[in-house]
């Protein structure tokens, strides 16, 4: 090689490593609504790095999820990420709607998206629907905006919407706790459901408590908790020795109720972990013969 073919070389090389650091730093989060989208694309992308980034990890900092779910400081959060990121396949997480607010150095959100889960349940591959409402904040530290907390809920208002899928409640439990007999909804009477996926149809009668058997394999149904209309429970089928939970939410009316069931038990199968093997479930009340004869 040449001296000025050597020289041409360094002048090209240094000019691309120029280029690169310039793309690199227009690529860092600038803004609130950057680092929102750049941490939804993190957990799509499985990114625990660009996460831990883009997140603050003061230890006393509190967040909440669906179904219950609280974390305090960076490690749980983390550690609960790395399970999911573990289980599952692939995610898809759209953001349906953001809209964010910031005022010197802080900023906070609302943000409605479907977070998508891909499960892989023998050769294929399950998908599953959590539509979520998000709301957080937001600071600007040492020039870098990081999320300092959020809070998620299930879109309650998108009832015909995809189906929800939240964490699961313990299979064992057997002990109703509810709040006050009046704010309760009246889950009694008589259920149609439709297991999504399969297309299967069956129809449940249960009693004031949520209890009581359904027609598929000799099933029965356990409710565990209801509360603020999330409905857990634990389902029974002797017929074909399985057995496993559920969580739905219901409607405002409390005629409808739309969420997920999942194994925990196949035959001499036990200890299944919840969330990886289910599917998403829809329920409609069926009206008394009283009232559907008016």
């Amino acid at each position: 090689m040449g001296r000025s073919t050597a020289m041409v070389v360094c002048s090209v090389l240094s000019a691309l490593l120029a280029a690169s650091g310039t793309m690199a730093g227009a690529s860092e989060p600038t803004d609130p609504e950057t680092v929102i989208r750049a941490l939804v694309r993190a957990n799509v992308e499985k990114d625990m790095a660009t996460m831990s980034r883009l997140m603050a990890h003061d230890a006393d900092i509190t967040s909440f999820s669906v179904g219950g779910r609280k974390y305090v400081g960076w490690s749980e959060f983390e550690r609960e990420m790395r399970e999911e990121f573990a289980s599952v396949q692939k995610f898809e997480i759209p953001i349906r709607e953001l809209r964010v607010w910031h005022k010197g150095d802080i900023a906070w959100f609302t943000m409605e998206l479907d977070y998508t889960r891909y499960v892989k349940e023998g050769p294929e591959l399950k998908r599953m629907l959590l539509p979520l409402r998000e709301t957080g904040v937001l600071e600007r530290r040492n020039g870098q905006w990081v999320m300092l907390s959020f809070h998620e809920s299930f879109r309650s208002a998108q009832m015909n919407g995809p189906l929800a899928q939240s964490s699961a409640s313990p299979a064992q439990q057997l002990r109703v706790t509810n709040p006050p007999a009046a704010a309760m909804p009246d889950v009694s009477g008589d259920w149609d459901i439709l297991e999504v996926e399969d297309e299967k149809r069956y129809k449940a009668t249960l009693d004031k408590n949520g209890n009581g058997p359904y027609t598929q394999h000799q099933g029965r149904f356990v409710t565990t908790k209801i509360e603020n209309r999330l409905w857990q429970g634990t389902w029974h089928q002797p017929g074909n020795d399985r057995e496993g939970g559920f969580e739905v939410l219901l409607s405002e009316d409390g005629k409808e109720a739309k969420g997920i069931w999942w194994y925990t038990r196949v035959d001499t199968r036990k200890n299944i972990p919840p969330k990886e093997h289910g599917g998403t479930y829809y329920w409609k009340k069926i009206p008394p013969p009283s009232a559907s004869a008016q």
